[in-house]
């Protein structure tokens, strides 16, 4: 089966597509064959080995996995002899091991059945960014009445965020660059308006999700009711060691003791309760991912850097199969 891999960090030239043999699954174990599969920036930074403190994590020298690509939705392929709820032929949405492939490695608990008429590139879009999102969401203590606003609402994460938050019940403003409004107030769950107009101080906001950029904790703060939350996803820009989000992240851990705001960074954590709420989102239709752009198999490196240069209007996938 074919699947794209990397064997040194680098920019998107050194992505190849190569055939590969997985072995059988493990006990637990799925062998989904993939249909679509999600890009989110943490293939970046996979892919990138940035910023440089990730490669403690991720191997000093070299990647020490070569495969690439978390999101997926797919058939089941195979199943190992512990799988109990999954069957060959289901199909289902979650994340695998070296999901840019067209057979990717998963295990039950990582995968939920996906139901019939939600199109599998939609609910590729969905397991990380889809995760982040609700972990922010709950960050902020976000509940029915809530005034939010989702700073980076144009991105995969913040326009789920957006919907997600609408159907919990809060009154939401989605901001985002002037070129992804109009994919904004197509979702129509939002009070939509330019970045710009965004940052005024004194709106009084229960809880602000940034998803991008680096704009200062005070300025961020003005933004805030007297006890509001701010909440900080992802840690993209700044230097290649740290990165200039990690580094607001850290500063905004220092400082949450000291002051009445809740200040909370999130990162994404798959766990199955969420994957079934985002499953059931998807077949509600409370939840329609703004899905920009397909992109074939051996385009992954285009589709991470597009992503990555900030242009994308919601998220962007690769069509496997």
């Amino acid at each position: 089966m074919r699947a794209v891999v990397r064997e040194r960090y680098g920019d998107s030239s050194v992505l190849r597509v190569v055939d590969r043999e997985l072995p059988p699954p493990t006990a637990d174990g799925v062998l989904v064959r993939v249909a679509a599969a999600g890009v989110n920036m943490g293939d970046w930074h996979l892919m990138t080995g940035l910023p440089s403190v990730a490669r403690l994590a991720l191997g000093v020298g070299r990647p020490r996995r070569p495969g690439l690509g978390m999101d997926l939705a797919g058939t089941v392929e195979a199943v190992g002899p512990e799988v109990t709820d999954l069957r060959v032929g289901d199909r289902v949405v979650g994340c695998g091991d070296g999901a840019f492939a067209e057979i990717a490695a998963s295990r039950e608990r990582r995968l939920a059945v996906l139901p019939a008429g939600v199109p599998s590139e939609a609910a590729a879009a969905v397991p990380t960014a889809g995760t982040t999102a609700l972990h922010a969401l709950r960050s902020g203590r976000v509940a029915a009445g809530s005034r939010v606003l989702v700073l980076g609402a144009g991105g995969g994460v913040g326009s789920l965020a957006v919907q997600l938050a609408a159907r919990a019940g809060a009154h939401v403003t989605a901001a985002a660059s002037r070129g992804k409004l109009d994919a904004l107030r197509a979702l129509g769950t939002a009070t939509v308006v330019d970045r710009d107009d965004a940052a005024a101080p004194g709106t009084g906001y229960d809880a602000v999700l940034v998803t991008g950029g680096l704009t200062p904790l005070r300025d961020l703060r003005r933004l805030l009711a007297p006890r509001g939350a701010l909440v900080l996803v992802g840690s993209e820009g700044g230097g290649t060691v740290v990165g200039g989000g990690l580094a607001r992240q850290a500063r905004a851990a220092l400082l949450d003791p000291l002051v009445r705001h809740r200040l909370r960074s999130v990162v994404s954590r798959e766990n199955p309760a969420d994957l079934a709420t985002l499953r059931d989102a998807l077949a509600d239709g409370s939840l329609v991912p703004a899905v920009e752009r397909s992109y074939p198999l051996h385009e992954a490196g285009a589709a991470i850097d597009h992503l990555a240069a900030g242009a994308a209007r919601g998220k962007v996938v690769l069509a496997v199969s």
